[in-house]
């Protein structure tokens, strides 16, 4: 049975979860096996509920609980977690509050695969090279997701998949789509995580407008088994020493004189035309 406890005060210390902990602080809050993180919307909720994440407990306005929204449902979910209720007066002072659709959830951050569990049983992968922007982040993978990629390795500068901004954009498929670190160290890469992905038979192909470049429709490419596509960063794109030890740079053939994509834009088409989908269906 659930224990309810009505909010009327912002500054209340049970909201300081949802409210005042910083990311950073979050991940550092119950040590680092049960770290947390912020799902919103019973929509994000349930996604995470379906990935094995454990709930702590619950933020919700009273109009989730009277049978007509999808808080019924959550709170049946989500087992006898604290339940903390407060109007919206109270809650539209948390950034993004008015987004949530009525509830948030405090979730113990789950077991990460290793890279080389991914790696294994993968023939798809994006790499995200020092990708910071969460914004950014969370639409590669509700792309990478949505256009048959088996999963997503990350550098270590690269921000954090469960940083609520990009829970929020990638819908929920942060839960979805299996994701890992490539390596613990900024130096892991690029020596060390290229290793990597040529120990487990894979081929690279960096995204990057260079004119040695093949267009992203080049047979070869389509037709490698085992394929990486690596993305980087915002504005830079990808170092110069990834793009030399990568066996494709490949381009996105681009019209009216634009030089260039946004990242996610750029992840969104290379997942279409080399993800998973397209090549088990023989399509060019």
């Amino acid at each position: 049975m659930h224990s309810f406890y009505e909010i009327t005060d912002f500054h209340a210390p049970e909201l300081d979860i949802y409210a005042r902990l910083t990311e950073t602080q979050l991940r550092s809050a119950h040590g680092i096996e049960n770290s947390l993180f912020i799902a919103e919307s019973p929509h994000v909720i349930e996604r995470a509920l379906e990935g094995g994440c454990v709930p702590e407990s619950l933020l919700m306005l009273p109009k989730m609980l009277d049978g007509r929204e999808k808080g019924q449902e959550i709170l049946a979910r989500c087992g006898e977690v604290p339940v903390y209720v407060a109007e919206e007066d109270c809650l539209k002072q948390i950034t993004g509050f008015p987004l949530t659709r009525g509830v948030l959830c405090a979730m113990r951050r789950p077991p990460l695969p290793s890279a080389e569990e991914l790696l294994r049983d993968a023939t798809r992968i994006a790499v995200m090279e020092d990708v910071m922007n969460p914004t950014n982040l969370g639409a590669i993978f509700r792309s990478a997701a949505a256009m048959g990629m088996d999963a997503i390795l990350l550098t270590p500068a690269s921000t954090d998949p469960l940083y609520r901004r990009c829970i929020r954009v990638s819908m929920g498929t942060v839960f979805q789509i299996p994701w890992a670190w490539l390596g613990e160290e900024l130096s892991d890469w690029p020596e060390k995580g290229m290793a990597l992905l040529r120990q487990y038979g894979f081929r690279t192909a960096a995204m990057a407008l260079k004119d040695d470049s093949v267009s992203i429709d080049y047979p070869p490419l389509m037709a490698e088994e085992k394929l990486a596509v690596i993305l980087g960063t915002e504005g830079d794109g990808l170092a110069a020493q990834t793009i030399a030890d990568c066996d494709y740079t490949v381009k996105i053939p681009m019209a009216h004189g634009v030089d260039s994509l946004n990242v996610a834009a750029a992840g969104a088409v290379a997942f279409w035309q080399l993800g998973k989908r397209r090549t088990e269906a023989g399509e060019a």
